[in-house]
């Protein structure tokens, strides 16, 4: 059975990017509104997620309302029945009401708090069913009522889980570009629908690449390029050197809360050790009147502007990287913590957006992955301008 018709009040689909759940989640939710009178709640991790979701019902629904509150993304319908559009980000702004039917967008990405403390409540008085829809984000409260929809123990409950390939309207191979592309971790999280241990995490094998020695000295006929990200207060500046023939870091240092000038002057002396035959170094903010500087002294600079376009790129190449074992990391704890944690969120454009987790840094990540963009760029290795 579909579904659409399936009769289990709550409804879990686990599915990859692309698949069509939102359609789906639409479709249901106006027939319930619409069709049988209910009052609907569609409730996703932030407003931003939403927005296109809000832009179909008002197409879909606009010939019909009785009442369109565009503030608050409500839509009474005739017949008594309603659509509201909700945000998750505030779990205590979705308590006090009973509701018939419930979307959650994106699950796994709203925090648990928002499901045991309000909107699971809220379909109790009016014993309101529920679709909660996502792709996986490791092994959450999502997972664990996924679990429950193929436990007979709850025939209340059902799930389903489908790759991205099982939507019929997709161009198969726009999937193995993405197979080609992402870390193995990602492709399996994001389009292969797959329940992951430890979530979102962007390298994996951190520790089986941990093989470079410490103790490495600059060795003649050697090619070596610098990874830069700058920072001063609130982030550190990160320098990291790697060896692009034999493909593994050589040097890394890291500092914190020292001015510009004397930033360059570490920076100047790292290279020099290293006889650094380029630097790709991160332009955005002060970044770009370093470089300058720096080109003054006659270092071979060149400057990297991180964009939601440049990002994924720099970042998706050394996760791969490492997974693969074509680089080898050095043991420093730092690095290491830095890589194992390092996270990403999926935008509704599909494309992954790359951060730390809130409280922590990725300063020597981005410094190792321009390091390994100027490694693995030939012309770049030799020290070649474009």
């Amino acid at each position: 059975m579909c579904i659409k018709e399936h009769d289990a009040r709550f409804k879990v689909v686990a599915c990859g990017r692309r698949w069509g759940k939102t359609t789906l989640g639409v479709h249901i939710a106006t027939k319930r509104a619409w069709g049988h009178g209910e009052r609907v709640w569609w409730v996703a991790p932030t407003y931003a997620l939403a927005f296109e979701v809000w832009r179909n019902f008002k197409r879909l629904l606009g010939p019909f309302w009785e009442h369109k509150l565009e503030a608050e993304r409500h839509i009474d319908l005739p017949g008594g029945g309603s659509i509201t559009i909700k945000s998750a980000d505030d779990p205590n702004a979705l308590r006090g009401v009973g509701l018939d039917y419930l979307v959650v967008d994106e699950a796994a990405y709203v925090v648990e708090e928002a499901w045991t403390a309000a909107l699971r409540p809220a379909l109790t008085d009016r014993r309101g069913h529920a679709l909660l829809i996502s792709t996986p984000r490791g092994r959450n409260w999502f997972w664990r009522l996924y679990l429950r929809g193929g436990d007979p123990a709850h025939p209340d409950w059902k799930s389903w889980q489908f790759p991205t390939s099982t939507n019929p309207h997709l161009d198969l191979t726009e999937i193995e570009d993405a197979r080609m592309l992402l870390p193995a971790r990602i492709f399996s999280q994001e389009y292969l629908a797959e329940f992951l241990e430890g979530g979102g995490e962007v390298f994996r094998r951190v520790r089986q690449a941990a093989t470079a020695p410490s103790d490495a000295i600059p060795q003649r006929g050697r090619i070596y390029v610098m990874g830069c990200d700058w920072g001063r207060r609130d982030d550190f500046t990160a320098l990291a050197v790697i060896d692009a023939a034999a493909q593994q870091m050589v040097a890394l240092d890291r500092f914190t809360l020292v001015e510009w000038g004397l930033q360059r002057e570490r920076l100047v002396a790292l290279a020099q050790r290293w006889g650094v035959a380029h630097i790709l170094a991160e332009a955005n903010a002060m970044g770009e009147p370093n470089i300058e500087a720096l080109r003054h002294e006659g270092l071979p600079i060149e400057a990297f502007w991180t964009t939601a376009q440049t990002k994924p790129y720099i970042i998706e190449s050394l996760g791969l990287a490492i997974e693969r074992g074509e680089l080898a990391l050095l043991p420093d704890e730092t690095l290491l913590g830095e890589l194992e944690a390092y996270t990403y969120t999926m935008m509704p454009s599909g494309q992954a957006r790359y951060h730390a987790p809130p409280g922590l840094h990725d300063d020597t990540v981005m410094a190792l992955a321009l390091a390994w963009r100027a490694a693995s760029t030939p012309r770049l290795a030799l020290g070649m301008a474009d």
